[in-house]
């Protein structure tokens, strides 16, 4: 496990990114064929029906369950890698985000936002050189 300790955190980061996409895909897409099913008991509680149709999306359901699997490779990355390098590089996850949100649902890449990911990579680079 030892040998394959970076591996691992990377897939943990990249399970924590498919959760973070998942569930902005689940809120923006709603809950589909499970919310239709539960339509009639939940028609006449407006609230119920938001509830049913946001969180018990696939979409949603998916992202729950990614960064459930990413938490469990992080626990274990944990036993291994410093806390002190690992929590860190998670946010090389902010910049795989930030691009794929961009690509996904349009939403704006800015040279700020730009600027932001390259302290990002300097930070994330530093911390492993340190």
């Amino acid at each position: 496990m030892e040998k394959y300790r970076y591996v691992m955190l990377a897939v943990s980061i990249l399970l924590g990114v498919c959760g973070q996409l998942l569930l902005k895909t689940g809120a923006v897409a709603g809950g589909g064929a499970i919310a239709q099913a539960l339509a009639p008991w939940t028609s006449s509680r407006p609230a119920l029906a938001w509830i049913a149709d946001r969180f018990l999306s696939p979409w949603t359901l998916g992202g729950l369950v990614c960064y459930f699997l990413s938490a469990i490779g992080y626990i274990l990355v944990l036993r291994t890698v410093p806390l002190s390098v690992a929590y860190p590089t998670v946010a090389s996850s902010y910049v795989v985000v930030l691009i794929a949100s961009h690509f996904l649902w349009s939403e704006p890449l800015t040279l700020t936002s730009l600027a932001g990911v390259a302290c990002i990579g300097f930070g994330i680079y530093l911390v492993h050189h340190a």
